[in-house]
């Protein structure tokens, strides 16, 4: 079996350590696909990269072919298969949100050109650099030779938390809870959603809301519990969720390349072509189902109430907003 090669950006940051090490170990492409990691990074990171490097060298794993570490857009991009864009100006205090902006639209502007130029044209990126969703927009728009559908933004850690939060709520394990919804923006304005979740109980499967029983619950604290949960874990680790990222990064792209099974779906920031009345053309999360051939498809037909409503055009009304600020600076 021919290696497939995989790029991972902002390589010697702290995402990327817990990533690396699951992609090369076959968590993720499949336990006996060899691969060739393409690790890109800024000049400054490159000593910090040897070491990384050498890390994984001392794992000895048996199904990493090549590694090739660089500050070099052209040899990173070049035939990648698969992309994970890790790397991004993280927000600074005292940052106004536009200038976070205007400095990831040149970082992913840049990327999106060298996509365009030098990676295979069914190359599937995942953006996890925040903004994800308007970074994997503007990504998206200067690599205009890849399809639209091969750019996704990563709500899945969102989708985790969720998930993981009521199966705590319910002492069940995190494997019987199924089909947690993230609409909109990987943000503090996402749309965590368990209307249409499922849960196994005792080896009976009901829904989520009927399981829990508290409708005050799920409309109020659990929405804000997983918006803000990043700023909580920040608060209390002094540093940014990098494991549980990784982690989430990892569900997102095995998922994709691997196929999701029927009757389950997952959480995929995607182009939008209006369903559910979102705005159309820009990245915003929504259910998908994603058969054998690396093909999501939006799930079509869910009952949406007047509260979730609500709830999906704020975060959609943001989203356009980000647009309009990012496509503003980006200066053709």
């Amino acid at each position: 079996m021919d290696p497939i090669r995989v790029l991972v950006t902002g390589a010697a940051g702290q995402i990327a350590y817990s990533l690396l090490y699951s992609v090369a170990k076959g968590d993720v492409f499949g336990p006996n696909q060899p691969l060739s990691l393409h690790l890109l990074d800024i000049a400054p990171m490159m000593g910090v990269l040897e070491g990384v490097v050498m890390e994984l060298n001392d794992c000895a794993f048996p199904l990493l072919r090549e590694i090739i570490p660089t500050a070099d857009e052209k040899v990173a991009f070049s035939d990648i298969d698969a992309a994970f864009l890790v790397g991004a100006m993280p927000r600074r205090e005292g940052m106004e949100r536009k200038d976070l902006l205007a400095a990831n639209v040149k970082i992913f502007k840049s990327q999106g050109k060298a996509l365009d130029q030098y990676a295979k044209k069914d190359v599937k990126v995942l953006v996890v650099g925040n903004p994800a969703n308007t970074n994997a927009f503007i990504c998206s728009k200067y690599a205009p030779s890849i399809p639209k559908e091969n750019f996704s933004a990563m709500t899945r850690l969102d989708q985790n938390r969720a998930t993981s939060q009521i199966a705590n709520l319910l002492k069940v394990n995190v494997s019987d809870v199924a089909n947690v919804i993230i609409w909109g923006n990987h943000s503090s304005t996402q749309y965590p959603d368990v209307s249409h979740a499922i849960v196994s109980i005792n080896g009976t499967v009901t829904g989520v809301p009927d399981a829990v029983k508290d409708d005050g619950y799920l409309q109020g604290e659990f929405i804000t519990t997983v918006q803000k949960r990043g700023a909580a874990v920040i608060a209390a680790r002094k540093l940014s969720s990098a494991m549980s990222a990784a982690k989430a990064a990892c569900d997102h792209m095995r998922d994709w390349f691997a196929g999701v099974s029927e009757g389950r779906f997952v959480s995929m920031g995607v182009i939008s072509d209006g369903s559910y009345g979102t705005p159309k053309d820009v990245i915003y999360s929504f259910p998908v189902t994603i058969g054998p051939n690396k093909k999501w498809n939006i799930v079509q037909g869910l009952q949406v109430n007047d509260f979730s409503q609500e709830k999906m055009k704020i975060t959609g009304d943001e989203l356009l907003q980000e647009k309009e600020e990012a496509l503003s600076v980006c200066q053709d």
